[in-house]
C-alpha cells in the first residue's frame, strides 16, 4: 500500500525521473531542458533541505511522487553555494549543466530552433525552444532562479519565505496524494524552527494553470501581481 515518507538520498533517481516525466510540454520538448530540469527544481531543495522533502512510496520503496522544498527559501539561498560545490561542479552535474559562460545578464528564455529566422514573430514563437544557456545560468545563479523570477518576486520571498514543489506521476494523480503531501509539507515547515514569513509560496508555469484550482482548493490563493507572462504566483497563509 503506498504511503508517505520523508525523502531519503536513495531516492534521488527516482526524484529526477519524477521531475522530468511532469515537465510541461516546452520543457519535455528539449532534450537539453530534459536533461537539467531536476538541477532547477529538485536538487536544489533535496541536497539542501532533505527536511522538509516528502516522497509518495508505491508500497514497494519506489518514489512515484514528491512534495519538496524549503520552510526559508532566504536560508536556501545563503546555501546555494555548497549545492554549486557538491552537486553542480561534481562529475555528474557538469555533464549535465554546462556551467554558464557568464552569470552577469540573464539570457532569453527560448530562441528560435536551429534554421529558423527571427522576421515573423509569431513563427518565431511557435518555432522556439527553450534556451540551455538560460537554464545553466539559472542553476547556478540562485537569485534568478528563485528570488528574481517574476517582477515582484524579491518581495514575494521575504513575505513568504517557504517554497513548495509538488509532482506525481500520472498513474497516481487525481487520488488524493496531492492534498496528503502538501498537508505533510506544512506540518514540517510549522514544525521547522525556521523563519517561514507569512507562509508558503508556489509557482504554476501558464501551461499547467489548470491545476490552480487545485491549489486553490488546499488553501493557496493568486499572489497580487503574481500573473505575469502566463506563470501564476501562489501563496497559502500559515
Amino acid at each position: 500500500m503506498a504511503f508517505i515518507r520523508p525523502f531519503r538520498p536513495e531516492d534521488t533517481e527516482n526524484a529526477k525521473h519524477i521531475c522530468r516525466s511532469t515537465l510541461p510540454p516546452s520543457l519535455a520538448s528539449s532534450p537539453a531542458a530534459v536533461r537539467m530540469a531536476p538541477y532547477l527544481w529538485t536538487l536544489p531543495f533535496t541536497h539542501l533541505s532533505p527536511q522538509s522533502c516528502f516522497v509518495l512510496d508505491d508500497g514497494d520503496g519506489t518514489a512515484v511522487g514528491y512534495v519538496i522544498g524549503t520552510p526559508d527559501v532566504l536560508a536556501l539561498a545563503d546555501a546555494y553555494p555548497r549545492y554549486v560545490a557538491e552537486v553542480l561542479q561534481s562529475e555528474q552535474g557538469e555533464r549535465d549543466v554546462p556551467p554558464p559562460a557568464q552569470l552577469d545578464t540573464l539570457e532569453r528564455w527560448s530562441v528560435p530552433l536551429d534554421g529558423d529566422g527571427e522576421d515573423d514573430a509569431g513563427k518565431e514563437a511557435a518555432r522556439a525552444t527553450v534556451n540551455p544557456a538560460c537554464l545553466a545560468q539559472l542553476a547556478y545563479k540562485v537569485q534568478w532562479l528563485v528570488l528574481e523570477g517574476v517582477e515582484g518576486k524579491r518581495e514575494l520571498a521575504r513575505e513568504y519565505r517557504a517554497m513548495l514543489h509538488i509532482d506525481l506521476l500520472e498513474p497516481w494523480q487525481a487520488k488524493g496524494w496531492g492534498r496528503q503531501m502538501i498537508e505533510r509539507f506544512v506540518e514540517a515547515v510549522r514544525a521547522s524552527g525556521m523563519d517561514f514569513g507569512k507562509g508558503i509560496q508556489l509557482g504554476v508555469a501558464g501551461e499547467n494553470a489548470e491545476v490552480v484550482p487545485f491549489y486553490e482548493r488546499v488553501g493557496f490563493r493568486v499572489y497580487p501581481g503574481g500573473e505575469r507572462e502566463g506563470n501564476v504566483w501562489m501563496v497559502r497563509e500559515l
